[in-house]
């Protein structure tokens, strides 16, 4: 069926199709979430296994080699990286993307129940979960008080604020920073204990056997049901201090004898500060397929109602990514409304005609509309990528309505009616439109199935530039005709012809009399472009400018929380005279998780900075990281870096070895040449430093005949010094809350290593001092233990400053430690370098199946295997004006920029379908070969210029972006203008000349073999 005559014929349905279109588009639009990026959830299952206590060397050995052999032959895992901290193993099994994840979930949990009675007893049970991306944390707030105490604001925040945030929705995660939690405070003393012969675990498992409540079972009174229960509980530590402690004779003790006890707080492990004033923060996520600036706003509203219910508390908003998603949304509208302007501003230049104007300008609405619609539908967002499709496209959706209307004009020009000029013209173009917008949508489609988790982030691109492409056909082929046929009734005007259509018509001719000369011209281009690509820096993205950094310190082995916050401070003295400063927020310090909760062994060396710079500022975030840097190099002692904020930060390389002596020793050689690398700095390496143990070290002989065992020794030693595991703890019973009580000497004695070789441990005839059955001496330990597949591995990390990545990663690569790897040990690329190479060979991919399926599309609407061929060739053309606009502007060929090779190699064959079209309508018309070339270019130059400068124009706001997010847009904008530039004048002059070539092959050919069918017939004749 004739879609456009249809429309023509039945001016009321088409009309109605794009209305129904148009509802659909702005409902869709209405339900689509705002982000920064896509939400996509990698296929990612972790174990994380406890032991609280234990060292890295012992868990590695215990529990995570034995977990990663029970996965490992688990089909499609991708990667299988383990990291070992004090008291936690978590192994993170990667899948190959299209994995079930349900059904991987189900082995992995059968594995490591095969495994488990292998697994040490004392551990907490194995956690199993699949990874679900919530986000980054969207909003951080701190919260402080000059009425509550620390632990007080605490609770308020855990009860209080959390339960306001949870019943948000779009709230996925609320996590506390910092403060205290409450805890009753059981502090032994060593001469008081030794004096009764008790230990600290005879006290604490007193405490928890006789501070409980427990069911009794049912009797029936008086005819009357009842339950029995046992109620063994005290509601204060002062009714607790008065518990009676048996000992080993018979007799009791009041616990207050032998301890201190108080409602205090637990040991912190972390804190977080303000501008150096203590504070209490917390972080939240949002859920999945949520509108990070919907749920902000929301949370923003939430908390200004909490902070007006309780006035004695101050909320401080001290980070967010809400802004850096709403800035990037109005810019990306913005550009849209601004590329729109632009186009439709050319065609009237050209055109000259209100109606027809305003015919071709229906079509970016009409094609933008409905495709919210169908990305709801899809399940995407508003995001920098989705909305990056629009801005790319938004020049190409005007480019058929233009060809249709140029058409339709020439033909009104000949002097036929508006219904006749509509039909043929559109029957006469319509080939060349589809064909047009079918190659573009090849070449965008393959962007949505490039591999690996690169792929997972354009997959929501791909598909909303194909849509919106699409939806502009069916503007083309359906509406514009119709509209062109009631609305373009006056008879157009008949203006000169151009001097410079005469001038192109002169190249032409000179082209078709020395073909191979023109060619040989093209091609020497296309060298050119080839040569220029080795000039032009390589990156992952180029480097934002957003108003925060994030300074990480990390102090030596053994460092407490409290050495950690006095650096941190230190850190912000020495930054509080810069004038772009506007607040520092500190976190220091980590619960790790061990089963101890806040008394755990938490990375109290380590500290993170949260910067918060003014938005109105000269020095760009590069400068001020340097001027920072330079700062903070008075810290002694002190190892500072930056965190990467986003892809393109950091050059991160992984050493992998079995032998961990020879490995440690190699990750330190690179180490100290990648310090030496222009361009690179803050080099550090996972490799942690030794940090101080205390190892005791039983006498078997000794032990032996006191009947103490090591477990005995393992388990007095970790309750005396850290308490009990949370599990085992008893609880003081509250209204809305348990509260821990913890048992452990007092932390003097604990730290006075000459006192815990007195505390005592359960032996045949009493407690013994632990000084009888071992000798406590001083040791040392890995801090952290990284594996990459089944090996150890040491990830040395690097901030490039704003440096391309592909350079600086270049140089690493020839470093003689590099080069010269001792046999056992490789290299692989991490983090953004290993992403780098995924994105490269993944766009490798899809230009070349795009190029492909642009031939494949084009086979079938032609019906020849040659003039694909011929209409291809002018994709080579826009190389040297995309790598030169790059080259001369300064940009890097990175991610926004290889979207601009992606798009020319689509948009670079629309000028040769429309000369190649034409060309092959004039010869079936029966005009000869070179009339037909040069008849074709001289009706067709005009649409050509047209499309191109509209197209060129709807890519000027992203090439000159000022606004959010304009440092990514950029390099696309210039890449696509410099290419269009290049590919428009090359081909209008190059793709005659090849379809003359090609054309005479083809002819000669067909003449050869014809020649030698008649021949055959005749031989078979006689």
């Amino acid at each position: 069926m004739n879609v456009s005559r249809w429309g023509i014929a039945h001016p009321i349905p088409a009309a109605l199709v794009f209305v129904v279109l148009c509802v659909f588009g702005f409902w869709g639009w209405r339900q689509l979430p705002i982000s920064t990026l896509p939400d996509f959830t990698p296929p990612e299952i972790d174990i994380t296994v406890t032991l609280p206590g234990a060292s890295p060397s012992q868990l590695e050995t215990d529990v995570t080699r034995k977990v990663e052999d029970a996965v490992a032959g688990i089909a499609n895992i991708d990667k299988l990286l383990s990291t070992v901290n004090e008291g936690q193993s978590r192994t993170r099994i990667l899948f190959e993307l299209g994995r079930d994840m349900d059904t991987a979930l189900e082995e992995v949990r059968d594995a490591i129940d095969r495994v488990r009675s292998e697994l040490p007893p004392e551990i907490d049970e194995p956690q199993i979960t699949r990874l679900t991306v919530l986000g980054p944390i969207m909003l951080t707030y701190a919260v402080e008080s000059d009425r509550l105490a620390l632990d007080e604001l605490s609770w308020f925040v855990d009860d209080t604020v959390k339960k306001v945030l949870f019943g948000t929705p779009g709230v996925g995660t609320v996590s506390r920073i910092g403060g205290l939690d409450r805890e009753v405070r059981v502090d032994l003393r060593p001469d008081m204990l030794q004096a009764f012969g008790l230990t600290a675990g005879t006290v604490s498992m007193q405490l928890a056997r006789i501070q409980v409540e427990r069911a009794g079972g049912r009797t029936t009174v008086g005819g009357a049901e009842q339950t029995v229960r046992t109620i063994a509980t005290v509601h204060s530590a002062a009714e607790l201090a008065n518990y009676p402690i048996s000992l080993p004779d018979g007799r009791s003790v009041r616990l207050s004898t032998i301890a201190t006890v108080a409602d205090s707080h637990a040991e912190p492990r972390d804190m977080a500060l303000l501008n150096g004033r203590p504070v209490v923060g917390f972080g939240i996520q949002r859920a999945v397929k949520t509108s990070e600036v919907a749920v902000g706003d929301e949370v923003r509203r939430r908390i200004a109602e909490l902070a007006r219910e309780h006035p004695e508390v101050r909320f401080i908003e001290v980070d967010s990514v809400v802004e850096e998603a709403r800035n990037s949304y109005n810019a990306s509208m913005s550009m849209l409304a601004e590329g729109a302007l632009l186009a439709v501003a050319v065609v009237w230049l050209f055109l000259r005609d209100r109606r027809a104007t305003w015919i071709s300008a229906l079509a970016l609405p009409l094609s933008v509309i409905p495709t919210f619609g169908v990305m709801h539908l899809l399940g995407f967002s508003l995001n920098l990528l989705s909305l990056l499709a629009m801005a790319v496209v938004i020049g190409i959706l005007v480019d058929d309505a233009i060809v249709e209307v140029e058409n339709i004009t020439r033909h009104r020009a000949l002097g036929k009616t508006p219904m006749q000029a509509a039909g043929e013209a559109a029957d006469e173009i319509g080939i060349a439109v589809i064909a047009t917008s079918a190659t573009l949508a090849a070449v965008f489609i393959p962007v949505a199935f490039m591999p690996g988790q690169i792929g997972l982030f354009f997959r929501e691109f791909g598909w909303t530039a194909a849509t919106a492409v699409l939806f502009s056909l069916l503007v083309a082929r359906l509406l514009t005709p119709m509209l062109a046929a009631y609305f373009m009734t006056r008879k157009p005007a008949h203006p000169a012809e151009p001097a410079w259509v005469r001038f192109y018509m002169r190249l032409v001719g000179h082209a078709l009399d020395k073909p191979w000369r023109t060619l040989a011209t093209a091609f020497a281009t296309f060298v050119v472009a080839l040569a220029l690509v080795p000039l032009i820096p390589r990156t992952f993205v180029p480097p934002n400018n957003e108003s925060r950094s994030t300074v990480l310190l990390e102090l030596p082995p053994g460092s407490t929380l409290q050495d950690s916050a006095a650096a941190a401070e230190q850190t912000r003295q020495l930054l509080a005279d810069l004038p772009e400063l506007k607040s520092v927020f500190a976190r220091i310090g980590s619960v790790s998780g061990t089963g101890f909760t806040t008394a755990g062994s938490g990375n109290v060396r380590k500290a993170q900075l949260n910067l918060r710079f003014h938005d109105e500022r000269q020095r760009s975030m590069q400068q001020l990281e340097v001027e920072v840097r330079r700062r903070l190099e008075k810290l002694a002692g002190v190892r500072v870096s930056f965190a990467a904020l986003g892809p393109g930060d950091r050059l991160e390389v992984v050493v992998v070895g079995r032998d961990p002596v020879q490995l440690a020793a190699t990750a330190q050689n690179i180490e100290t040449a990648m310090r030496g690398v222009r361009g690179l700095s803050g080099v550090q390496s996972s490799a942690s430093l030794l940090q101080p143990e205390i190892a005791i070290i039983p006498d078997p002989a000794r032990a032996a005949d006191l009947g103490v065992s090591t477990v005995d020794i393992a388990e007095a030693a970790r309750i005396a010094t850290t308490g009990d595991f949370l599990r085992n703890l008893p609880k003081l019973n509250l209204a809305e809350r348990q509260i821990p009580i913890r048992v452990q000497v007092a932390e003097a004695a604990r730290d006075d290593a000459s006192l815990l070789s007195l505390m005592r441990v359960p032996a045949r005839g009493g407690a013994v001092p632990l000084s009888a059955v071992a000798e406590i001496r001083d040791s040392s330990g890995p801090a952290i233990i990284e594996r990459y597949n089944r090996e150890r591995n040491v990830k040395i990390s690097g901030e490039l400053n704003g440096n391309p990545l592909g350079p600086v990663m270049n140089e690493v690569r020839r470093l003689p430690a590099v080069q010269n790897l001792p046999p056992g040990v490789r290299i692989l690329p991490g983090g953004d370098a290993e992403a780098f190479v995924d994105l490269f060979v993944g766009f490798a991919l899809a230009m070349l199946t795009g190029v492909l399926s642009v031939y494949v599309v084009l086979l079938m609407l032609f019906n020849s295997p040659s003039m694909p061929l011929v209409i291809l060739a002018a994709i080579p053309l826009c190389g040297v004006g995309a790598f030169g606009a790059l080259l001369l502007t300064g940009y890097a060929l990175s991610l926004p920029s290889l979207v601009g090779l992606l798009m020319l190699t689509g948009v670079s064959t629309k000028n040769s379908i429309l000369i190649v079209d034409y060309a092959i309508i004039g010869e079936r018309a029966g005009l000869p070969r070179r009339e037909a070339i040069i008849d074709a270019c001289h009706k067709r130059v005009r649409p050509v210029i047209m499309t191109t400068i509209a197209m060129g124009a709807g890519m000027v706001p992203v090439a000159f972006s000022l606004a959010a997010d304009g440092n990514f847009r950029a390099p696309l904008g210039i890449s696509v203008i410099g290419g269009l530039l290049t590919s428009t004048l090359l081909s209008l002059i190059a793709v005659p000349a090849a379809y003359w070539l090609v054309a005479q092959w083809v002819t000669r050919f067909k003449a050869r073999r014809a020649a030698r069918r008649q021949a055959r017939e005749a031989r078979s004749a006689v």
